[in-house]
């Protein structure tokens, strides 16, 4: 009978510590977010309305025809006059920046927020196990994240991943690399840092696909400190459910819609097709049939189940959605905010807030805080998520237990999304970039200063007479 108990009681116990040990090294996979900081420039880099009609003014290949088109952007834009520039063009020197304007820029936004984010995270630049930066459209040598590596003096045995060329989708492009490097390796601090340089990449030909960029993109950037880490899981503030990414490059429109090229006259700049919605669309539809069945619960996935039956009994072959000419223009089948508390949105535009926001039928509380983002940072890249959480901290969305989507798109074309945990949010909101304004938004009206004081420019009849010129191109 002993030997019968001893033999039944082993094995349990064995079983036990083995599923033990399988949920405890599940935990050490973990990937969570301990803090973030948000860059803001400083204020004598702010684009008001006044400085943007003396750039303009500097542009001197531009004709009334553009202006118009520049008007009508900006105006358009959802973009205000409290978004930041590189110095070189408060310098008058956006025709002829130079690598050192490039690098500048970076420091500034390194020495602001990454000394910020690990002094109130309270960890030593020597607990960092991995560093992901990522950049777009600045490459050094040596590179940018080295640069981080010298200037905190970072441990020889970093583990350092350093992106360009990625757009304003690297930010979850990074964040899967945190993800699968913690799930090899544990007890790990990760800092991820996200921005886009902008002083060599001001266009100044008169390409319409490429003013454009001009009118969206704005200074901005964020640091990010992540671990899987037990001793820290306690104080975290996210923690990441799933992530899908999307890539459509091996189609040709959607390669083509957003690309880094040169005019005519060999002006380098940032070319927007008149195909990227088309190639948004797709991609976007794409990414949503994969994450869906990861945050959405059973009962909504069995009604859009029950639904996609009965439309195909009755022969609705319209039914499917299908890629269109712009983002939205197909609602979802499924009800994305059954499993969805909050939506952190990439702030690349009205028209695509707008999109997204048809699309999965979401309220003008759910768009609020990409809409606020665009109106007061711009379209800052990459980064622009972070800013877009910020305002979620700042209004105290947030509350434990809640479920946070991001959705980003990028050149490419890309389409990359995730959904997050909120797990403390005690402390949220403290320290936010949003501290000395959040009290103005939203505001009662969204109305563009750019249309009251250049608006006239629409009623310039003759472009060739010198006495219909708007007084700052005489």
């Amino acid at each position: 009978m002993d030997l019968m108990c001893v033999l039944y009681i082993v094995p349990t116990l064995w079983a036990g510590f083995l599923i033990w040990k399988m949920v405890e090294e599940r935990r050490d996979r973990e990937c969570y977010i301990v803090d973030f900081q948000c860059y803001k420039p400083p204020k004598e880099r702010m684009l008001g309305t006044e400085f943007c009609g003396q750039l303009i003014k500097r542009t001197k290949n531009l004709g009334i025809n553009e202006y118009r088109f520049l008007l009508k952007a900006i105006v358009s834009s959802g973009i205000g006059e409290q978004t930041y520039a590189p110095r070189n063009i408060f310098e008058g020197r956006e025709g002829s920046p130079t690598l050192s304007d490039g690098l500048s820029e970076m420091d500034e936004f390194f020495d602001d927020s990454i000394g910020a984010l690990l002094s109130r995270a309270a960890v030593s630049a020597s607990e960092i196990d991995l560093l992901v930066v990522n950049i777009s459209m600045l490459s050094a040598l040596p590179s940018l994240s080295a640069r981080i590596i010298n200037r905190y003096k970072l441990r020889h045995d970093v583990k350092v991943f350093n992106l360009t060329g990625m757009g304003c989708s690297a930010s979850l492009i990074s964040l899967d690399i945190v993800k699968n490097v913690f799930k090899s390796h544990r007890n790990k601090v990760a800092l991820l840092v996200t921005s886009e340089s902008l002083s060599p990449n001001w266009y100044t030909g008169n390409d319409r696909s490429m003013i454009l960029a001009n009118c969206l993109f704005r200074s901005g950037g964020c640091a990010v400190l992540l671990t899987n880490k037990r001793s820290m899981r306690d104080k975290a503030m996210l923690k990441l459910k799933c992530l899908v990414r999307t890539h459509h490059g091996a189609r040709e429109e959607a390669y083509g819609c957003c690309i880094q090229r040169e005019d005519e006259h060999g002006r380098l700049g940032f070319h927007l097709g008149k195909t990227l919605p088309k190639a948004a669309t797709r991609a976007f539809v794409d990414n949503l049939r994969v994450i869906a069945p990861k945050i959405l619960p059973t009962r909504e996935l069995l009604r859009f189940l029950f639904v996609s039956l009965f439309k195909k009994v009755i022969n609705n072959k319209n039914y499917s959605p299908k890629a269109s000419s712009a983002i939205g223009a197909t609602k979802s089948p499924l009800n994305f905010r059954t499993g969805v508390d909050h939506f952190c949105l990439h702030t690349g535009g009205k028209a695509v807030i707008d999109g997204i926001g048809m699309s999965l039928e979401l309220s003008e509380y759910d768009l609020e805080p990409a809409r606020m983002t665009l109106h007061r940072f711009g379209n800052t890249s990459a980064s622009s998520l972070w800013y877009v959480l910020s305002y979620m901290e700042a209004k105290k969305r947030l509350k434990k237990g809640d479920t946070v989507f991001m959705i980003s798109f990028g050149a490419g074309f890309k389409c990359n999304s995730c959904l997050w945990e909120v797990m403390n949010s005690k402390e949220m909101g403290e320290a936010n970039v949003w501290d000395d304004c959040i009290h103005t938004y939203p505001p009662h009206s969204l109305a563009n200063p750019f249309m009251e004081t250049y608006g006239w420019i629409n009623e310039v009849q003759d472009p060739n007479s010198y006495e219909n010129l708007p007084h700052f191109l005489k």
